[in-house]
């Protein structure tokens, strides 16, 4: 049987990735969408959740699409009702907050799917099987973009558990948990906050994983021109680069893949097959880097800044 499925925020990532993505993948359908400020052709359309959840329209699945901040009560409201849930990224605003949503659809016996869509893109998987034979020497992590770009007018962005340049650097960080062999741990953090901003623009992390090696992360909301999403690791066998947001992979010099965008296809794809499994998938290792570079950040003032 098909997930019937509910939107609950109808954004720019949205309409963006996920409404193209549902309509690509088998065994899901949209029949409704939730959203103070938009409507979709075709769908039953809803102010918010609870209208949603309230109205005679069946659903079996929301995909919840809002900022982190709030995105705590939908969920439980969801999961209450016995629906799946599927979380974008960040899961939520703090990490007691998705243990609570984990804990809850266990037992109400729902799927909660937190998801990590740049541990989708093509060359994640093959880093991975390939860092697993290698040894590992150090891995140093640059990620800047323009926010101006990919988050025009979006002000909650900017307010406590928006994240700021976390938004865009824990893509990064879902990626280095998934393909190191090993665990690491933040030691150092320099976070560079505007001074009429509430999160920070730009991070300087340091990391260390068993055995003494370091890992280094660069994020910057503060770059026009070409982005940077390039993570370069060193290995005693050669250089392991990966590039695009994960979708490029260059080993000892040398090219192996260049892959069109799949990641939130297979997002869905993944979703279905765990709805019908009954299993959950909530991996909140990003989040909690994320965490520790609040815990540990030390703070340092920059320039304004204006959108």
């Amino acid at each position: 049987m098909s997930i019937r499925l509910g939107i609950v925020g109808l954004g720019k990532i949205a309409r963006d990735q996920h409404l193209g993505a549902i309509e690509a993948t088998g065994g899901i359908e949209l029949v409704a969408v939730a959203s103070r400020k938009a409507t979709l052709d075709g769908v039953a359309s809803f102010n918010d959740i609870q209208d949603l959840l309230s109205s005679d329209v069946e659903i079996n699945a929301v995909s919840l699409c809002t900022p982190p901040q709030g995105r705590f009560e939908q969920a439980m409201a969801a999961i209450e009702a016995g629906k799946h849930v599927m979380l974008e990224k960040p899961p939520g605003a703090t990490l007691s907050e998705v243990h609570a949503l984990e804990a809850l659809a266990k037992e109400k016996g729902v799927t909660l799917f937190s998801t990590w869509h740049s541990r989708e893109a093509a060359a994640v998987e093959p880093t991975r099987a390939l860092l697993a034979q290698r040894t590992i020497r150090s891995v140093a992590v640059e990620w800047k973009e323009d926010v101006r770009h990919w988050h025009p007018g979006q002000a909650w962005i900017w307010e406590p558990g928006g994240l700021g340049v976390f938004d865009p650097g824990i893509n990064a960080l879902s990626i280095v948990t998934r393909i190191m062999p090993v665990p690491f741990h933040l030691v150092r953090s320099d976070l560079f906050f505007p001074e009429n901003r509430a999160a920070p623009i730009a991070a300087s992390l340091v990391f260390e994983a068993v055995g003494g090696m370091a890992v280094t992360a660069e994020f910057d909301w503060r770059q026009t021109g070409p982005q940077t999403w390039d993570i370069r690791i060193d290995t005693e066998e050669g250089p392991v680069v990966v590039t695009h947001g994960g979708s490029r992979l260059t080993v000892d010099g040398e090219q192996r893949m260049v892959e069109e965008d799949r990641e939130y296809r297979n997002l869905y794809k993944h979703f279905v097959q765990l709805v019908g499994e009954g299993r959950s998938d909530a991996d909140f290792s990003p989040l909690v880097h994320v965490a520790d570079a609040f815990l540990l950040g030390r703070r340092h003032a920059v320039e304004p800044f204006e959108d």
